[in-house]
């Protein structure tokens, strides 16, 4: 394409179309003030009919203007690579935007322990910060934390759970209500009337952790819409450790007759580790993510189904939305929930996660 095409496709020939300033073309480019409703639809009808896309690479490094982005998530712990596919996300999204200055600042916490996610935010300087990627896995300490940013006007997004109430720009994620209830009618074909359920949410923080009460809400909510008879017993285990858990599993197991397991999270790797340790194989067992300990125990048949949300997809568009809104000022939908999939021994080797 010669200089002269290049001209007549940009701002200038953009202007002399719409019979405007260059300056007013630039405003509504930037969606900026001080320009009537008739001539945005002009200019920006002209604008598509050209295919314009404005050069925000030069524009931004002409200014030498960074933007900082605090990311607040956990980190990959010793019981789960959960936490990895997120990041991965996040990371490929950082080196997109990277050439239009933008700059990531990571702060990962501890999921089984609130001080540490307390700690991490401390350490994020908001006077230097013009946006946040936040995975709000503590209710009230995020909810304190996402204060701070609104008095501020620092946008912020939700990936994996969100808080709802809140004036957060995007929430990328499951929709947790909608996975428990899936979960139960999954189930609900391979149990008799007279078969007991049992639902285990496994964190040090249950207290805190909404996103597993949602989905339990939404599990039980299930039976009782549909008018299911079947008795579902729940146990919190606050202790991640195997022997911990095992301890806890053994006995509710040991004095009732439970058909089927519901775990609430990532950690159903744990339990289907006691069920195969033990050789009790035969209860049907519903979990959460595609993680490298679940898949090995779902592809020997010690899971029957896992429940996964794509949480790459979840931390690359959570970043990505949030550039779009500082660098474009283009806001997308509030709610933006990902697909509930079902994973079984026979596909997981063909999911994108």
């Amino acid at each position: 394409m010669s200089a002269k095409d290049i001209e007549l496709t940009g701002v200038k020939e953009i202007a002399r179309r719409a019979n405007v300033s260059i300056g007013t073309v630039d405003r509504v480019i930037h969606d900026r003030k001080g320009v009537s409703q008739n001539t945005k639809d002009k200019v920006n009808a002209i604008i598509k009919e050209l295919d314009y896309q404005p050069n925000i690479l030069a524009r931004r490094l002409a200014s030498k203007k960074q933007v900082v982005f605090a990311v607040l998530i956990p980190k990959i712990s010793e019981e789960t690579n959960y936490w990895e596919a997120p990041l991965l996300g996040i990371d490929q999204a950082g080196a997109e935007i990277s050439p239009y200055g933008i700059t990531l600042q990571k702060y990962l916490y501890d999921v089984n322990d609130k001080n540490s996610f307390l700690e991490q935010i401390k350490r994020i300087d908001l006077s230097l910060i013009q946006g946040v990627l936040l995975a709000p896995s503590f209710i009230e300490e995020s909810e304190h934390f996402v204060k701070k940013l609104e008095i501020r006007k620092i946008p912020y997004v939700f990936i994996n759970s969100d808080i709802q109430g809140h004036d957060s720009l995007s929430y990328f994620g499951p929709d947790l209500y909608q996975s428990g209830y899936l979960s139960a009618h999954l189930m609900k074909y391979l149990l008799k009337k007279q078969d007991e359920i049992l639902v285990v949410n496994i964190s040090q923080e249950i207290d805190n952790q909404h996103h597993l009460l949602r989905k339990e809400q939404g599990f039980r909510n299930y039976f009782a819409d549909k008018k299911l008879e079947n008795t579902i017993l729940k146990i919190d285990i606050k202790q991640t450790d195997y022997t911990y858990i095992s301890n806890s599993l053994e006995k509710v197991l040991k004095n009732h007759n439970i058909a089927a397991i519901f775990v609430t999270n990532s950690r159903v790797s744990t339990v289907a580790k006691y069920l195969a340790m033990t050789g009790d194989q035969r209860r049907i067992l519903i979990g959460f993510d595609y993680t490298e300990e679940n898949l090995s125990f779902l592809k020997k048949g010690d899971i029957d189904f896992l429940i996964c949300q794509k949480p790459r997809e979840q931390g690359y568009k959570g970043l990505m939305a949030l550039y779009q809104f500082v660098v474009h000022s283009k806001s997308g939908e509030k709610n933006n929930f990902m697909p509930i999939d079902i994973i079984t021994s026979e596909n997981c080797d063909f999911y994108l996660n």
